[in-house]
């Protein structure tokens, strides 16, 4: 029985030298910057053709599995232009999305890049199940890793579209944002539920995952709130909510006034982007904190983070093409709404400095 086996070997070599070429690929695409681009940029033309190298990069995949799937094994020819068809897939993949230029703004690129960089870890991890499977099997991992593929192939197709309700429409920078601050929101929205679900009237925060005799005496400060605490914590429950409300304000404005039609509207839409990012960890930071033992301190210091990183969202957003006059109105009340929780948290804090 083992006779067959150094053959089998032997066959599936080439497929050792793509992994290699294409975890080289990986890297580069990590640490890499798309070029400027030596001739005029079209966005239908990339999206066309990146969508078309996913499509075959997911062909290959298959392809690639099927002849790995059953008795009897490809000859070591075979294997040579199953992989070199691999190869020259992914290095296809890379080639398009090293068009996209930097001006077309960093959160369409980042898009981008996530996705390609998903769709070549995918390759790797099924020339990686093949090579360590045992020979002429169908083993569970590969199939997993074959799926793998194509969903991260299928990403291409979930990728912001431009306006939804234009079928030609291709992603821009502004639909690009669009779902970046979608995509913070509903992080941010969880964070906001559980803690008003952990934070319900008479409520253990540890109920659920701490048994009564681990802790011995319920009555330990270290898991339930003081009277002093739950005033603290609304406060800080407020900061939270205005989170929630600023990004809801910031997406509509950019879905209703974000524009990528010249270098100066990019980059104001990636600034909005950037900053925005930030809100869902330092709302977590602060959630993180309100769980007893609290610590006023600590709890104050996560609140300032959080104030500043959403007057810093309101700023940017104000003085960007995203807010027209029409818009300074809710702009100046979430403002208000950020002070004057953060003013509470101050002197909830006072007697702890």
């Amino acid at each position: 029985p083992l006779r067959g086996r150094p053959a089998a070997m032997e066959a599936r070599e080439p497929l050792r030298d793509v992994r290699g070429a294409l975890r080289a690929v990986l890297a580069r695409l990590r640490e890499g910057e798309p070029g400027e681009g030596r001739e005029p940029f079209e966005l239908p033309r990339f999206w066309d053709a990146l969508g078309q190298t996913f499509q075959v990069t997911s062909q290959e995949a298959t392809k690639l599995s099927l002849a790995f799937s059953r008795p009897p094994l490809p000859s070591a020819e075979n294997c040579r232009k199953l992989s070199e068809d691999v190869q020259n897939a992914i290095l296809a993949v890379a080639t398009v999305y090293y068009w996209l230029p930097k001006g077309q703004g960093t959160t369409l690129r980042k898009m981008v890049r996530d996705a390609t960089t998903e769709v070549v870890e995918g390759m790797i991890q099924l020339t990686d199940t093949i090579l360590n499977a045992p020979v002429e099997s169908l083993s569970q991992e590969q199939l997993i890793s074959t799926g793998g593929v194509w969903e991260a192939c299928e990403q291409v197709s979930n990728l912001p579209r431009g306006a939804s309700f234009c079928p030609f429409a291709f992603a821009d920078n502004q639909a690009a944002v669009v779902s970046a601050l979608a995509a913070c929101l509903g992080v941010v929205k969880d964070a906001v539920e559980e803690m008003e679900h952990a934070l319900v009237e008479g409520q253990d925060p540890y109920g659920d995952i701490m048994e009564d005799e681990e802790l011995g005496f319920r009555g330990n400060r270290d898991t339930y709130w003081s009277e002093a605490d739950r005033q603290l914590l609304s406060s800080c429950m407020g900061l939270m909510k205005a989170s929630k409300a600023c990004l809801k304000k910031v997406l509509t404005a950019v879905k209703a006034h974000g524009k990528a039609d010249s270098p100066e509207h990019i980059a104001q839409l990636d600034d909005v982007a950037d900053i925005a990012n930030e809100i869902s960890p330092s709302v977590d930071e602060l959630a993180l904190s309100m769980y007893p033992p609290v610590n006023p301190l600590a709890v104050r210091l996560n609140a300032a983070k959080l104030a500043s990183v959403l007057k810093k969202v309101l700023e940017i957003a104000k003085t960007s093409h995203v807010c027209p006059p029409s818009e300074e109105g809710w702009v100046q009340f979430l403002t208000g709404a950020v002070d004057h929780n953060m003013n509470k948290v101050k002197n909830f804090t006072q007697g702890q400095l």
